[in-house]
Formats: structure tokens, sequence, C-alpha cells
């Protein structure tokens, strides 16, 4: 039987002269991370996608074209799980204008990009070695919603539902969640159907329900989390609830980012920064609804992104303004979660990425 081993994978806020993508060991027992090697050369690696069949890990960075404008970049890098080296493959521009998050579909085929600034996402090819193709296309958004900073399309996250049908693509300047739809066979989004949230509030990322038929999304600018019932077959969305991550007292500026299932599906994670913390919600399992359980500090400022682990037991948190990645005990009956003690200090980091590799 072969064995294999989880490995954390870190990417941060970094100018191209210094260290920015990280490899860490992954202690299974602790939750405790130890950093095994890193990589420099990338402008703002802030966010992860990874390829566990090829052991490549991508990470958005940029670029400048002719004119000395940046633009919008993935690089590849292969993992070796036995020398615990990280190992350039390439680097591509993929959109024209900065880019704020990446994800692969389910086959690692694709890799779609996603641009707040330019308010759109491209889709770019992903070869079998890990290699990053040609831009496929790009999809742009138009229009404005109610708040100064929504005078533009701004599409904050790409994420495929679990059968590799849809994708849900968040526009921050809209509040709206569009739907499309993959073609594989043609490597290629088409827009399907959208959905309006209330006016400022932002949507920034999204998770689909890994057994029931619901999606959940995390609103940045007015700290609210979005309940859908989601039809997998026509391919809609439709709000059934919405609350907030903030607790009554708290009366503070606030700005939401990421978001989180753990495994089993019966808790959800989402983070708030200013407050500070994870809220922890109970999922009703008949109606998808949320119960917050609790606001847990998240023991630094900022608290951009974070990840739970494959195993349910650890929520590892990247504090950017901590300069730290924190390590929280999850109880897998309550879903509260316990600083274990444990914590990276790297520079600015912004996202964690969990994966597991067999032994070489």
């Amino acid at each position: 039987m072969t064995a294999t081993r989880t490995f954390a994978f870190i990417g941060s806020y970094a100018d191209a002269d210094g260290p920015g993508l990280y490899a860490c060991a992954y202690d299974e027992r602790t939750g405790a991370l130890t950093l095994l090697d890193q990589a420099d050369g990338l402008q703002n690696p802030t966010f992860l996608a990874v390829n566990e069949d090829s052991r490549t890990i991508y990470s958005l960075t940029e670029v400048k074209d002719a004119e000395g404008t940046r633009r919008g970049a993935a690089a590849a890098y292969r993992f070796s799980p036995g020398e615990g080296r990280l190992q350039k493959l390439d680097e591509a521009q993929t959109i024209p204008a900065t880019a704020c998050h990446i994800a692969l579909d389910r086959t690692n085929g694709l890799v779609m990009t996603a641009s707040y600034h330019g308010g759109l996402f491209g889709v770019s090819a992903a070869e079998a070695d890990g290699h990053i193709g040609p831009t496929l296309e790009i999809h742009r958004h138009e229009g404005t919603s109610a708040l100064p900073v929504q005078n533009q399309a701004r599409v904050h996250s790409v994420i495929v539902d679990r059968d590799n049908r849809f994708a849900a693509v968040s526009d921050l300047g809209l509040d709206k969640v569009f739907l499309y739809k993959l073609d594989l066979p043609g490597r290629s989004l088409a827009r399907h159907s959208e959905t309006d949230v209330a006016p400022g509030s932002g949507p920034r990322h999204f998770v689909f329900h890994p057994q029931l038929p619901f999606g959940y999304g995390i609103n940045e600018l007015n700290s609210t989390l979005t309940v859908y019932a989601y039809d997998a077959e026509i391919g809609s969305l439709e709000v059934v609830q919405t609350i907030s991550t903030l607790p009554d007292s708290f009366e503070g500026d606030n700005a939401c980012a990421d978001i989180h299932l753990s495994p089993d599906g019966k808790f959800l994670y989402g983070s708030n920064r200013g407050h500070d913390s994870l809220i922890v919600c109970r999922i009703n399992p008949e109606n998808g609804l949320l119960e917050p359980v609790e606001y847990a500090p998240t023991l630094g400022g900022h608290p951009r992104n974070f990840a739970v682990s494959p195993d349910g037991r650890f929520v590892l948190v990247a504090n950017r303004d901590g300069n730290n990645i924190v390590t929280f005990n999850r109880d897998a009956g309550t879903g509260k979660l316990l600083p274990t003690g444990s914590e990276l200090r790297v520079s600015k980091p912004v996202c964690v990425r969990f994966a597991a590799f067999a032994d070489e």
C-alpha cells in the first residue's frame, strides 16, 4: 500500500526579489508546519491552486507587458515530496489585468484566473505535465452597483461545483454570482445564469456543499454570508438566507475574505478582517441554513485566507498583518476552534493550500 503525506503551501504578498511561495511539511498529529522550501522571483504570489496528480503548484504572479503595465500571470512549480523542494516549470501571462484568484477545474485541465481590477476572468490550458498552456478565452463583466468601490465589475473568484458542470463566479462590483457552464471537450466556459445579492454586499468567495444541494458565499463589503439553493441540473442559484459574520456587539470596520466547509459538510467557516476572527456556523442538514456557533479570534491581524485540514482536525489561518500562520484545533462535534500554540512566521501570508502526495 502506497503511503501518502500531506503538505501545505503558502502564498503571500511579496516583491519579486524576495521569497513569496512556501512549501511546508505538515504534522498530521499536531497541525504544525515546518518550512521546507521557498521560491522567489514572483511578484505578489497571493493565491495558489494544486494539481495533486502531477504534483504541480500553480501560483498567481504579475508580469509587465511591452508598455510596462502589470498583467495577470500564473507560475507553475513541480514539487518533490521526497526532497521537499519546489522546481519552477514555467510562467505565463493569463489575463490582461492583475489577478486575485486562481483555480483548477476538477480534471486539472483548465486554469482559471480572476481579476478584481479588470472585472474579468481568463481560462488557460493546463498541460498534462503541469506546464501552463495558452490562454483559451477571456470573459468580461460590465456594470456597477451601490457603493463607490462598485463603480465597475470586480470578479473575485471562480469555483467549480462537485460535478465539474458549473463554475460560480463571484463579482464584488456587480453584487452578482454568475454560473458558467463548463464545456470540457471545447475547453471553454459559457455564461449560464446569474443571481443578485443585496446591493452593497460585494460577493467575494464561494463554496459548494459536498453533499447537499446548497452553495455558500461570503460577502466582503457588508460582512455577510449568503446561503443559496443550488439546482445542479438546470444550473441555478437562489438566495435562501443571509446572516452577519459579526457579533452584535462589534461596531468597528470589517471586510470579509475567505470561506470554507468542514470535510463532513457540517460546519462553515468565514474570515473577518477588522474583527480579526473566523465565524463558525453549524449547517442545518435539512435546509442548509446557518446557525452561528462562535467568533474565534485568529491571533493575528487581517486574516485573509485559511484552510481546513483534509482530515478536518485543524484549521490554519493566514494572518497577513500578523505575519503568521496560526494552527487551531477543530472540535468535530461543535465546530469550535482552539489555538494549538503552533504558528509559522512568514511575511504577509495570504493563502494556505493543503495537498497529499504519494511517497516517491
